[in-house]
Formats: C-alpha cells, structure tokens, sequence
C-alpha cells in the first residue's frame, strides 16, 4: 500500500527542489553564456547584448581560437600535466593510505595526526614556493629541463584524498586479507588483488578529484612556469591572454597593454572575449566527457571513503 505524503514533507520537498533547480541554474548559466558569447558579433559583445542566446551568430572566434597553435601546444602541457599528475598522486596515495590503514603500522597514530595536521594548518604560499623552487633545482642539476615534471610532482600531496583512500581501506573485511595471506599472497599482492578492486569507487573519485584540480590548476603552474610560455597549461595561457586582450583600464596610463586592446579592435571581425570563452570552452569540454562516466561511482566513492565504521 502507498504511503500517503504528509503535508509538511511534501511543502519540504516543493522547497528543495525549487533551491536544487535554482542552484542548477546558476552553475550552467555561465556555459551558456560563454557558448553564446563566443559564437556573437564583437558588436554585440563589446555592447554587452548577449545574455542568453548568441547575438548576431558569427564563428570567427572558434575558428581563430582552433587555428592558434600556441593555444594547442598549450593544451597538450595540460593534458600532459593531468594524466601524469593524477596517475603520480593517486599511486602514492594508494600506498599511503594502505599502509596507514593497518593498525600495525609502527607510529600509525602519529603519521595519521601529521596527515590531518596539514588539514588545519597550511604551510603557506612561502614554504610551497620554496618546495616548487627546489624542485626545479634539483631537476636541473639532474639534467631535467622539461620544468612541466616541476608542477607533475611538487602538486601531489592533498591529505583529504588520503584519508579518503584510507577509511575506504579500513572499510575492506579483514578476513578477507588474512586468507589471501593464507594462500601466499605478498604485499603487494594483497594491495592490487584485493584491496583495490574492493575500493574502486572511491578510487575513481579521488581521481576525478586529482584530474580536475591537475586541469583547473593555474597559480603554481604560472610561478613555475612563467618564463617558459611554451610549457604553459592553457588556463595560464587563457590568462595571459586576457591581461593581454581584455582587461580595459580606466585610462591609457593605468594598463600598458591599452594600445595592443586598440590595435585588436582594428584587425579582427570578433571581440577578444569571444575568444576567450571559446578557448573556454574547449578547455571544459573534456571535463564534462569525462565526468558522467565517472558520476555513478562518486556519491558511493564519498560514502566509502568518509564513513568510518
């Protein structure tokens, strides 16, 4: 028999849904936007016309942004830095995880504390500056010239993925390993055939937290990488190309860039922020590829992960 909805349920769910429809809308009218913004006239965007739709349809940005190879070359940095920066955090995540997760690991409350500890208390932009620094140093005296390995590595550590990973461990049966170790099994055995394939789901979204930060990442990257605009990730690339481009001072003396802004409006049949939101654009798209494949694992991932039983 249907149970009948009470009438203080049914006002509750009315109310959730209207802040779950409004949220939803604010998190896809900016695509939208930048999807209209980028097929617009220059007219209409250096107007301010476009709101919802494009103004006067024109593809010019697309095609200049898809013809720009320092956007690609770019591009590729940051698929670059992505898959080599998550497959490097997530490996040693795993294995830190693992081993803390083993109550007869020596110390195990102490490195737990520390892990947590950095969760409270940020070392700062100094000491991490100083991290990426020697870094670098150490790459160049071992003969790396390549500065992307730089944000590979010094971007790895992130103590809420590891405890993540670690609860989700803990969450394994343990009699499920002891007759692995009945039947011989190593280590690392142990860690691959059992407690992975067990843990999938919040591995998945640890990753999928590692590869948006390693995509969207652009403050580091630029410090590290600032002199070298041929191994730029493309969101500092996009940046760069807005403080060239775009930012209009409010008088010739306050931007040094106003004249390049001059001479852009004069050469191109689009605006400069049409191009923008384009490479926008193609900057997000695999990202939202990427993420309904993963979805289904993320709310079970975070379950997993942050409930500790």
């Amino acid at each position: 028999m249907k149970r009948k909805t009470e009438k203080s349920e049914l006002i509750f769910r009315i109310v959730a849904y209207f802040f779950l429809i409004i949220f939803a809308l604010m998190c896809v009218y900016p695509l939208i936007y930048a999807l209209a913004a980028a097929f617009s006239s220059a007219d209409a965007v250096n107007k301010g016309s476009v709101i919802l739709w494009p103004v006067g349809i024109s593809g010019s940005a697309f095609k200049a942004v898809l013809t720009d190879n320092m956007f690609w070359i770019n591009y590729s940095n940051t698929m670059f830095v992505t898959f080599f920066g998550t497959i490097w955090a997530l490996g040693y995540s795993v294995l830190g995880a693992y081993a803390l997760s083993k109550k007869r690991l020596l110390g195990r409350r102490g490195f737990n504390f520390f892990l947590v500890f950095t969760m409270w208390f940020s070392a700062g932009i100094i000491p991490q500056f100083e991290n990426y620094m020697a870094t670098k140093d150490i790459f160049a005296d071992i003969g790396i010239t390549d500065l992307k390995w730089t944000v590979v590595l010094a971007m790895g550590m992130n103590a809420t993925n590891i405890i993540l990973l670690r609860n989700a461990f803990e969450g394994v049966p343990s009699e499920i390993e002891e007759a692995a170790r009945i039947d011989g099994a190593t280590e690392l055995q142990i860690l691959t055939k059992v407690y992975i394939p067990m843990s999938k789901a919040t591995i998945a979204t640890v990753a999928l937290f590692f590869g948006i930060s390693r995509w969207n990442g652009y403050f580091w990257a630029y410090k590290v990488l600032q002199d070298d605009p041929a191994s730029w990730p493309v969101q500092v690339y996009i940046r760069d190309y807005i403080g060239r481009y775009t930012e209009i001072s409010r008088g010739p003396d306050a931007n040094p860039q106003i004249e390049a802004i001059e001479n852009w409006s004069a050469s191109h049949d689009y605006a400069a922020t049409s191009a923008v939101y384009s490479m926008v654009v193609c900057a997000v798209i695999p990202i939202l590829a990427i993420y309904p494949f993963i979805q289904k694992y993320f709310a079970k991932g975070v379950n997993m992960g942050g409930v500790k039983e």
